[in-house]
């Protein structure tokens, strides 16, 4: 993880989606265990155990920091790919809202010889989230910044055990 927090040039528009990767040394069905779980990212960076209820296809996180979420699931794809939605930093309910994508795959480490997979996440739909041009800039801007916090524990997580 870097010291620098990344922002956006002050009169950079929004872009609509946010793409990080981190190399890990595991191997694709232990990632895929840990980002396949609703939620999992929602954590400031230290992994915290979530109540979860709801059905398959729509699912209520509670964090006990953060508060309640509602996660869509709509792809669950073993052992390389999670799709859910969710509110991208805002709270309520799915269908009140405009919402944010986010996917996670997951990739053979490239070259001859390595080992262990690419976590790739991307996350859509900050175009979407409101005509408040600041509001999707803090949304964009803390998403930016915690999503390579987040593939960071996932790699700790899977690299590390549970």
């Amino acid at each position: 993880m870097t010291s620098e927090q990344p922002t956006l040039p002050a009169d950079a528009p929004v872009p609509d989606e946010i793409v990080h990767s981190v190399p890990i040394r595991a191997s694709a069905e232990t990632v895929y265990g840990i980002v396949r779980e609703p939620g999992w990212f929602i954590n400031d960076g230290e992994y915290r155990e979530h109540e979860i209820s709801g059905d398959r296809d729509v699912v209520r996180v509670v964090d006990p920091v953060h508060g309640v979420f509602q996660i869509a699931i709509d792809a669950l794809e073993p052992p390389d790919r999670v799709v859910f939605r969710w509110l991208g930093g805002g709270l309520g309910e799915l269908a009140d809202a405009p919402h944010n994508t986010v996917e996670f795959r997951i990739a053979p480490a490239p070259g001859p010889g390595a080992e262990g997979v690419v976590l790739t996440v991307r996350e859509r739909g900050f175009a979407a989230l409101g005509v408040d041009e600041a509001l999707r800039r803090r949304n964009y801007e803390e998403n930016l910044s915690g999503w390579q916090e987040e593939l960071d524990l996932a790699k700790r997580l899977a690299e590390g055990g549970r």
